[in-house]
């Protein structure tokens, strides 16, 4: 068992950048696929990126496009979320997931295949 707990959300203008942390007590961290998910108002929880216990596999959504990049730290047990050039639609609560589901199961099911989370962490993006 995982509990994750974000942090690094906050205001940022519209073209900055972001670096979100998600810190999972539990062990065995490196045996979790780890996830950032969002939700804006309104709107239902999306994937943003999602890697693999070992870090050998990501998967990004097509709406990315290379403007986030995620990587994990297992000595450290912490996933980080490098958000770049930020727009006012990036606005949402950041929600980091884990599971030990397979890897192809796990993109395939998104955040229903996720089964701890952590309380999420705000980012507001200003035009």
């Amino acid at each position: 068992q995982v509990e994750p707990v974000e942090s690094g959300g906050g205001l940022v203008q519209a073209g900055g950048s972001l670096r979100l942390s998600c810190a999972a007590s539990g062990r065995p961290f490196s045996e979790y696929t780890v996830g950032w998910f969002r939700q804006a108002p309104g709107k239902d929880r999306e994937v943003v990126a999602l890697i693999e216990g070992a870090g050998a596999n990501i998967y990004y959504p097509d709406f990315v496009k290379g403007r986030f990049a995620i990587s994990r730290d297992n000595a450290k047990e912490t996933v980080f979320l490098q958000l770049d050039s930020l727009t006012p639609e990036d606005t949402a609560v950041y929600y980091c997931g884990a599971t030990q589901k397979f890897w192809n199961l796990t993109v395939r099911r998104g955040r229903g295949a996720m089964d701890y989370w952590g309380k999420g962490t705000l980012v507001t993006v200003s035009s």
